[in-house]
């Protein structure tokens, strides 16, 4: 898809300040939940921008660089493993992207919102199904909010290189099951997606933290 084509929600609001917000890693069995809010400037687009998810981890890297150099404001914000559990995981990336709408040091008038609702944030919130692929403001959110989470998830792996998360980025891969069910948990997994991974309580006992914990 074409940067050109991504349009149709940011130029309806026009000239108000418009932001995108967006998150990654809602369905990983460990590591945290990143959002990204951030409002672009209008008139020079950075073409290849997209939904991250349909661009390769160079691409997204490179365009990460452009994004937070151009951008007239962006935030992040992470809620991590034990809050996922606390709260359970559509709170925690409520809380997430309150966060990174805090962040920012300019702050929108409209916040275009890639399918959440409910954030109780001080603009216009704007809730929009796959809006990562119909705005560019959210697509450039959702690049800010996957890099981020797999720089997080890259840096982890140096500290439990058993589970492959620099390759999975916690994700239930089969190599990743495979070593959780080997070596059990580490402080990085979401213990209630481990839960509901495994069907009971009764099949938790073999999952003791890792030595590295």
């Amino acid at each position: 898809m074409k940067t050109q084509e991504l349009f149709l929600h940011d130029v309806e609001y026009t000239p108000k300040t418009v932001a995108g917000c967006d998150e990654a890693g809602r369905g990983p069995l460990a590591g945290p939940v990143v959002a990204a809010c951030v409002i672009m400037p209008l008139g020079d687009y950075i073409d290849g921008i997209n939904d991250s998810k349909k661009i390769c981890e160079n691409r997204r890297e490179m365009l990460y660089d452009k994004i937070i150099n151009s951008a007239v404001a962006y935030g992040v914000g992470i809620a991590d493993s034990v809050r996922i559990d606390e709260v359970n995981i559509l709170n925690a990336t409520k809380e997430a992207m309150r966060i990174a709408y805090s962040e920012m040091k300019v702050k929108p008038d409209i916040l275009l919102i890639d399918a959440v609702k409910g954030l109780g944030l001080d603009c216009e919130c704007v809730p929009i199904i796959k809006g990562d692929a119909t705005s560019y403001n959210i697509a450039a959110a959702s690049i800010i909010a996957k890099v981020t989470r797999d720089r997080i998830m890259r840096s982890e792996n140096e500290k439990y290189p058993e589970y492959g998360f620099a390759k999975n980025k916690g994700y239930g891969t089969a190599e990743h099951i495979a070593a959780l069910k080997r070596i059990g948990a580490c402080p990085l997994h979401r213990r209630t997606f481990i839960k509901n991974f495994f069907g009971g309580n009764e099949q938790m006992t073999f999952l003791k933290v890792n030595a590295h914990e």
